[in-house]
């Protein structure tokens, strides 16, 4: 059974940076990529970052491209985001997921896990 677990959020100021960390457990199918989700005050989710089949390239969002990085450690079973350069609207909680490589998902992954809050402060 798969099992995702993420950690590392908290609160910071505008312009601070967060790393997020996603806990792996469980055997993921070779066709899912993993990513990160998030979900706004307005109950909205959307793709932040996920890797591409083989997990050498990325997609990132057009609102976190340069300053968000995701990256994984196959050997620790670990998916992360770096974050910096955060504003306001970063705020939200943040999901680790696994979905299909070619048809990947925000609104339903296959995996999911509970999410952890980031809130930037103005």
């Amino acid at each position: 059974q798969v099992h995702l677990v993420e950690s590392g959020g908290g609160t910071v100021q505008t312009g601070g940076s967060l790393t997020l960390s996603c806990a792996v457990s469980g055997n993921i199918a070779s066709d899912l990529c993993m990513g990160w989700v998030r979900r706004n005050s307005a109950g909205v989710r959307t793709a932040v970052a996920r890797f591409y089949s083989g997990g050498h390239s990325a997609y990132y969002a057009a609102a976190v491209t340069g300053r968000f990085t995701i990256s994984q450690d196959n050997a620790k079973n670990t998916v992360s985001l770096q974050m910096s350069g955060l504003k306001p609207e970063d705020t939200a909680t943040y999901y680790c997921a696994a979905s299909d490589c070619i048809n990947w998902s925000a609104l339903d992954p296959n995996y999911r896990g509970q999410g952890t809050q980031v809130t930037v402060s103005s």
